[in-house]
């Protein structure tokens, strides 16, 4: 009988783990197809009503409105942290305590600001990266239990095979905190400029518009909660700035008050950013919001007196002269509303990668 030599045995062994490997790929991708999350162009969003019944019916326009908006990283992105897909090396960087801590921390900040509403983007209810917190469960009945509320995900995937290790299980999107009665709110997707295969690990970017009535009118304000896209060549933001362009308009053009904001992931061509300069070749740059996309019945509204992001490509260091700053979270607001004072608050990046950014804004005489 006819020896076999040991490098040829070395190789069937290999060449049977790589099919292996090649077919449970092949399973797992096929698995997340079939499990894609598929949200309709639009989708009515139950409204989380406020625990102990104490959000106001309907909205004065006698009085001034506050709305702040903040993207929280999942409560995973302190000033510890560094991010994979922005040039650091982490995947997670919080241990279990220091979400909780954060989300703690967060929510106290907010507390104290007293905004009648808040837009949160990356807010987390059962992701790996976060430990299975449920955020959006802390924030309605507990933390802000006399608010409603409402949540539309953008990021809900089985399991996010990549990088080592991986991300995980993600489910999380934006949420919508008001001290007034939310009447109505609807999920409506935005363009998603990935394709399959990537798309099925991917974000599925929305607007949350949750609506308030206004008092002794017909009319409402309408709360445009957003979290535009980050890390597409740049089509992405275009069209989904488009999309919300239009909406606006419409709601606008029905005599409603609108307040879109959150995170834009690109800053508005009439703002100054030249106080955050590129600090580097391979950073992470957001794009330019083309205001011109809009009617003339808008303001675009960003404090550039202080960064509302800081880069993630290495940990928080303030005393660093070259670290990379951003102004990309901010409002657009329809001009039937005056802007009484705009402020991105510095907290230092000490609870998330973004400061928050408060509007007061008043209502104009008709």
């Amino acid at each position: 009988m006819e020896k076999k030599s040991p490098a040829v045995s070395v190789l069937k062994v290999i060449g049977s783990i790589l099919i292996v490997l090649v077919v449970i790929a092949a399973l797992g991708l096929g698995l997340l197809s079939i499990l894609e999350y598929r949200p309709k162009p639009e989708e009515p969003i139950e409204v989380i009503a406020s625990p102990t019944g104490a959000a106001k019916e309907s909205i004065s326009t006698d009085e001034d409105l506050t709305v702040m908006t903040w993207n929280v990283g999942y409560c995973g992105l302190s000033e510890t942290a560094d991010f994979f897909m922005d040039g650091g090396k982490s995947v997670t960087s919080q241990d279990e305590d220091s979400v909780k801590n954060n989300l703690l921390n967060i929510e106290r900040i907010v507390g104290e600001a007293d905004p009648d509403v808040v837009y949160f983007q990356e807010i987390d209810r059962d992701s790996t990266r976060s430990y299975g917190i449920d955020q959006i469960k802390d924030i309605t009945e507990n933390a802000f239990a006399d608010n409603d509320a409402s949540f539309a995900n953008n990021f809900k995937v089985l399991f996010i095979p990549y990088p080592i290790p991986p991300i995980g299980h993600v489910d999380g999107g934006i949420l919508t905190s008001s001290k007034y009665a939310i009447s109505d709110s609807t999920r409506v997707s935005l363009p998603c400029p990935f394709t399959w295969p990537v798309r099925t690990i991917n974000l599925k970017r929305c607007i949350d518009i949750s609506r308030v009535p206004v008092a002794d009118s017909d009319k409402e304000v309408v709360f445009i909660n957003l979290h535009l896209e980050a890390y597409d060549d740049g089509e992405g933001k275009i069209a989904q700035t488009k999309q919300l362009a239009d909406i606006m308009k419409a709601e606008f053009d029905k005599g409603n008050y609108v307040i879109a904001g959150g995170d834009f992931n690109q800053t508005f061509s009439s703002v100054d950013t030249s106080m955050y300069p590129v600090q580097g070749e391979g950073m992470w740059q957001s794009g330019i919001l083309d205001e011109d996309v809009f009617s003339d019945d808008f303001m675009f509204v960003m404090d550039n007196s202080t960064p509302s992001c800081r880069s993630l490509d290495r940990p928080y260091d303030p005393t660093d002269d070259h670290f990379q700053y951003y102004l990309i979270d901010g409002f657009i607001i329809s001009k039937n509303l005056a802007v009484e004072n705009v402020e991105t608050m510095d907290e230092g990046f000490k609870y998330t990668d973004h400061n928050p950014v408060k509007i007061t804004v008043s209502f104009k005489d008709e």
